[in-house]
């Protein structure tokens, strides 16, 4: 009996005890290979000795302090750390409990600052179907999730939606990879118009779109057309890196490799590891300066932002990260991943794709890979999967409803950063067996 409101309903999970590395391990004493860092959460694993004893020391000095009375020497640390490896132009750094925490903070912002310079008919978001970008009503609003929108949409505002950049499904046969880029940056204008370019407030988007889709990166110029579309009618660019951000695929943030600079930018689950609870928001000079010019406040504002232990926890990670040099070992183990799971999946009927970046990979299942046709989503073919890999002693993060937020099937991994090339070849023999097995219990025929 729990009294717990846990995810689901119908069952109470298994109690996980502890955990050490790259494993959790149950009440039981089961080990399972955490393959999905828990949502892309755990980077550097679980109990990193550096990291515990960074939360004793801070513990011992200062566990929290309200920060209309305080700011603490450690919260100090962490915004000067992230800005001196941020992007261009972002100078500051607005802490919060997580992602969706971080999200909102960010439309809010956005909002704020067109008030600020006089703009307060800007009124719109604009973001992507299928996207996520967390569950409190302003992020689920700009999120293209359909099932997780659809009971609470009378109370989300109108947000402008456009197509994801989901090159695997929507590229037209005989389409050119610039002809698709094109297509769909013509579509985000064409959305800005319909709005009024200058009733837009921001374009909301995940550089790597991550539970949702499945790893989706945007074809080559995507982003670099987006911050010159943004520009030429002043409209804010917000890169939601809530999952794919800090190293998960590579490169501290994933916009480095698009070439471009948001707006703003928001930050989490890598941020802490898992540690403590902690997001962040980044924000360009521009925002800040004309909130302290203008109103002199960011009116927002929750009981835990700034908490002392979060930001020694996430402080002591991206110290970790940087001192032991694991952002070239993303890139190094995911390429050994990547070929991994084409090694084992190319020829397999029932992937249809796979992508990612760093250490930060999808597997779409598909019924049949030449028309790409879907399982019939009452197969729960993703539940299964993840159920079955649990059995295997292996935690992935399978999702369904990938084209439309109903059909459709998935499978996220994102294991942490100190993953050896060993366990990397466990998680593709789990994940491979516990697929097969599941396929191989009940027809794939619709």
């Amino acid at each position: 009996m729990s009294h717990v409101i846990h995810r689901s309903l119908a069952q109470v999970p298994l109690v996980a005890v502890g955990g050490k590395g790259v494993e959790l391990f149950d009440q039981a004493g089961k080990a399972y290979l955490d393959a999905s860092g828990g949502a892309a959460v755990s980077c550097l694993g679980h109990a990193h000795p550096d990291v515990l004893a960074a939360m004793h020391r801070q513990l011992d000095q200062l566990a929290y302090a309200h920060t209309s009375f305080f700011t603490t020497e450690v919260q100090e640390a962490l915004a000067d750390h992230l800005v001196a490896h941020a992007p261009a132009g972002m100078t500051d750094v607005y802490f919060v409990s997580g992602g969706s925490e971080a999200v909102e903070a960010a439309l809010k912002m956005a909002r704020q600052y067109f008030v600020e310079i006089g703009q307060p008919e800007r009124t719109h978001f604009v973001a992507r179907r299928q996207s996520y970008h967390g569950n409190t009503l302003g992020a689920l609003a700009v999120g293209g999730n359909e099932w997780r929108r659809k009971q609470f949409a009378p109370i989300l505002m109108d947000v402008g939606r456009v197509a994801p950049a989901y090159e695997y499904r929507d590229r037209l046969d005989g389409e050119s990879q610039p002809a698709y880029v094109a297509r769909l940056l013509a579509e985000i204008d064409a959305k800005f118009q319909e709005l009024g370019p200058d009733k837009v407030i921001a374009f909301v988007a995940e550089p790597v779109v991550g539970a949702t889709l499945g790893a989706v990166a945007a074809p080559a110029g995507y982003w670099q057309g987006l911050r010159a579309l943004c520009d030429r009618y002043g409209i804010l660019l917000i890169a939601d890196e809530v999952m794919c951000g800090m190293g998960r695929t590579g490169s501290l943030h994933a916009v480095e490799q698009e070439g471009i600079s948001p707006d703003l930018m928001t930050i989490a689950k890598g941020l802490g590891g898992g540690y403590q609870p902690i997001g962040a928001v980044l924000a360009q000079r521009k925002i800040v300066e004309a909130m302290r010019r203008g109103s002199g406040l960011f009116q927002h504002g929750h009981t835990y932002i700034g908490h002392a232990m979060a930001a020694a926890a996430a402080l002591a990670v991206q110290q970790v990260i940087q001192r032991d040099q694991l952002l070239p070992q993303v890139l190094a183990r995911g390429a050994y991943l990547q070929k991994q799971l084409h090694a084992r999946f190319d020829e397999h009927p029932h992937v249809g794709d796979i992508r990612g970046r760093g250490l930060f990979w999808g597997v779409e299942l598909v019924q049949d890979r030449s028309s790409k046709a879907t399982f019939d989503p009452a197969f729960k073919l993703h539940a299964k999967v993840k159920a079955q890999a649990m059995a295997h002693g292996l935690l992935c993060y399978p999702m369904g409803g990938t084209i439309d937020g109903l059909h459709g099937d998935h499978v996220l991994l994102a294991p942490p950063f100190i993953s050896s090339e060993a366990e990397l070849d466990q998680v593709v023999e789990r994940l491979g067996d516990a697929i097969d097995k599941v396929l191989a219990q009940q027809p794939v025929a619709a």
